[in-house]
């Protein structure tokens, strides 16, 4: 009933994503599923710290990451914040948990060079048909704008002004902001379009569909960025975010202040986007022992 609750909250009035409900819902079904376990009755305000330490260790020792400890912690301190609102409970155990250390990892990204063959050099696998210039166009928005998977799904037709180049993008929690392109883009967007509208008759308003008309599933754009991504490099993680990531590097590289591009990535606090000027930073390190005879 209390997770019940939660969650339609997280729905219908944080207007969080149904990847967030579906973590959300994950995690704290996990963490009743453990109470539950040891013979104990699911109640939130009977639960305390140490019960939750014990879920924690449990974690960590069937071998899940700091990283993902941390979402389940992170799904249960919004999980008891709700309740503390609402008068569910009196006691907030969470307060006296402390969570593991993430070890840090730099972002992955693509080399510019990299970029450069997949876009001109080996554009012509990508196709002329609707699927080959709507995936080639994937990428570039990707590249160009450093947007996420669901803000890319999310574009409509009218939040595009080509006059100005410039794009409407509706991040998380349904913040928007105005990001601009330059001429190249500009010309993709309209030679897919003219694609689009030559081959597909009913669309759903979205600037990106399918063949059927109907708007593209997240499962489809991670799969042809993945594809397209292993004919240029070698990564590991070749996901969309990667793109993201690769978009903020290549600014900050090319001198960039790291501000702009906290605005244009959309992050809410600049300490998101500092993780960007350490890969720039290795970056820089791996040149300098190339390039200097005594490095």
């Amino acid at each position: 009933m209390f997770i019940d609750k939660f969650l339609q909250y997280t729905r219908y009035e944080k207007n969080c994503s149904s990847h967030t409900l579906v973590s959300y819902s994950t995690d704290l079904s996990q963490f009743k599923d453990f109470v539950e376990s040891r013979s104990i009755e699911f109640d939130p305000d009977k639960i305390d710290a140490s019960l939750i330490r014990e879920w924690v260790i449990s974690l960590m020792e069937s071998g899940i990451s700091s990283t993902s400890v941390n979402r389940k912690l992170s799904a249960l301190k919004s999980f008891y914040r709700f309740l503390k609102q609402h008068s569910l409970v009196l006691n907030n155990p969470l307060k006296k948990i402390v969570s593991p250390k993430n070890k840090k990892q730099l972002p992955k990204f693509l080399k510019e060079d990299e970029m450069e063959n997949l876009l001109d050099g080996y554009g012509g696998l990508f196709g002329d048909d609707f699927e080959g210039v709507r995936n080639k166009l994937i990428i570039d928005m990707f590249y160009t704008l450093g947007i996420r998977l669901s803000e890319l799904i999310g574009i409509k037709d009218k939040d595009i002004d080509l006059g100005m180049k410039t794009v409407i993008i509706t991040g998380k929690r349904n913040k928007q902001r105005l990001l601009p392109f330059g001429e190249r883009l500009k010309n993709s967007v309209i030679e897919y379009m003219k694609v689009r509208d030559e081959v597909i008759s009913n669309q759903c308003g979205k600037l990106f569909v399918k063949e059927d008309g109907k708007e593209l599933y997240p499962m489809l754009v991670y799969r042809l960025v993945n594809k397209h991504i292993t004919q240029v490099s070698s990564l590991s993680k070749r996901s969309p975010h990667v793109l993201r990531h690769t978009f903020a590097t290549t600014m900050l590289n090319n001198g960039a202040e790291l501000n702009a591009v906290k605005e244009l990535l959309g992050h809410s606090s600049l300490a998101a986007t500092e993780v960007y000027t350490h890969t720039t930073f290795e970056q820089l390190q791996k040149i300098y022992k190339q390039a200097h005879p005594r490095a």
